[in-house]
């Protein structure tokens, strides 16, 4: 498993349902940003113009145990293992300011994908480069 990757997120007005509380859904793009900040996205381009690598979404499983509301700035706290050569698992949480535990969890499995949308390996730049940080 990787260390623990912090990614600060500020919670706007837009992102909230008539209640005050984060629509859902919404937990997915604050995953996926805290993701592209791990992994960088000048190589995620890279691995994409130059090699015709990406990340696609393979299953996201998300358990939600409290309400984040607006005007909170988050902690999305993300680890990561590798699943096999073309797969990766993400744990994901969100972490309200002064909270004892998350918020919001996602389990996110990604796989690697060529243009045509083939599985491949997950490059080992790109491990090397997540684990070394």
């Amino acid at each position: 498993m990787s260390k623990v990757y912090h990614h600060p997120v500020q919670i706007y007005y837009e992102d909230t349902d008539h209640s005050g509380v984060v629509y859902h859904p919404n937990f997915l793009k604050y995953f996926e940003r805290a993701r592209e900040h791990v992994i960088d996205s000048d190589k995620l381009a890279r691995l994409w113009n130059e090699h015709g690598l990406g990340f696609a979404v393979y299953k996201a499983n998300m358990t939600f145990q409290d309400g984040v509301e607006f005007a909170e700035i988050c902690d999305i706290r993300t680890t990561f293992t590798l699943e096999g050569k073309y797969k990766t698992l993400w744990r994901q949480e969100v972490w309200r300011p002064g909270a004892t535990r998350a918020a919001v969890i996602g389990d996110i499995e990604m796989v690697c994908l060529d243009k045509e949308k083939r599985l491949q390996p997950v490059p080992e730049e790109i491990l090397r480069s997540m684990m070394d940080e």
